[in-house]
């Protein structure tokens, strides 16, 4: 028996760990894309659902959706409920493509100090990233549907709805701009786990999953707001917004990509502000 035997009493054939490895990646990649899969479906059947939905048309030409009115005879909790249905399987098919690599690479690092749970820890750390928008859904509800009760009841308010929306995407694109978005963004991109989230246990990984989700919640507040004036079920405008956001995550030179994307933000606002004003 070798040396090396002895002192190493469970002997590990070389080239099994990055076996190992591998499988976890490819389970991760697995489970990832089947999870993007089932909230784009999701997200489809809602928006094709809400497409069949009858729209209240509203003074200055343009129509609001169901999203943010009450079925005859539904309470306010079933109102809600029924819109954090159609938010978190949106936000996961949105989110999913950015939040996937610093997932992994928390995955990795408890690994590697140590963890031998670091695929369930992940699963944990994803859990609280997505009850985070989750809970920030279920509190943008009550407000739209307090927006939309005035403007039906203030045609005038109704009639600056839109020149509204479009102010608020070229918000969104100065917010680009801004060393705020600079911050969030570093912290969503970067590479390395701090050290106190290294810890293998089940309270560090939620910590871990719910810190990275205010940070990503942060980051996109810009896109979010954009979203909610333009048509939170509005499948191109989540497409391009999706896009946008993996774009800035996963591209080189992620702050040059964020401006890029705020000046798009600003000319295509500007458009929407013009048009409406043409129009009105």
């Amino acid at each position: 028996m070798s040396l090396r035997a002895v002192r190493n009493p469970v002997f590990v054939p070389r080239g099994a760990a990055p076996s190992r490895r591998m499988a976890g990646a490819s389970a991760f990649v697995a489970i990832t894309a089947l999870l993007f899969a089932a909230g784009v479906a999701a997200t489809a059947q809602g928006c094709l659902a809400m497409a069949e939905m009858p729209a209240m048309a509203m003074p200055g030409g343009w129509r609001m959706d169901m999203t943010w009115m009450r079925m005859p005879g539904q309470s306010a909790l079933a109102a809600n409920a029924a819109f954090a249905a159609m938010w978190i399987p949106m936000m996961l098919a949105m989110m999913l493509p950015a939040v996937a690599p610093p997932l992994w690479r928390y995955r990795v690092a408890v690994a590697a100090a140590g963890g031998g749970q670091g695929g369930w820890l992940c699963v944990v750390a994803g859990l609280a990233y997505f009850c985070v928008w989750g809970l920030i859904g279920l509190l943008i509800h009550p407000f739209g549907c307090a927006v939309a009760t005035v403007l039906m009841q203030s045609p005038a308010l109704a009639r600056s709805a839109p020149a509204a929306a479009a102010i608020v995407v070229v918000l969104a694109g100065l917010l680009q701009f801004s060393a705020w978005k600079r911050r969030r963004l570093a912290c969503c991109r970067a590479t390395e786990i701090p050290r106190p989230y290294r810890h293998a246990d089940v309270m560090t990984a939620w910590r871990y999953g719910g810190r990275l989700g205010l940070h990503c919640l942060g980051g996109c507040a810009g896109f979010t707001a954009a979203l909610l004036a333009v048509g939170v079920m509005d499948w191109r405008a989540m497409l391009l917004a999706t896009v946008a956001i993996t774009g800035e995550r996963w591209l080189s030179g992620g702050e040059y990509v964020a401006r890029v994307i705020g000046g798009v933000l600003i000319v295509v606002g500007g458009g929407l502000f013009v048009a409406m004003c043409a129009f009105a």
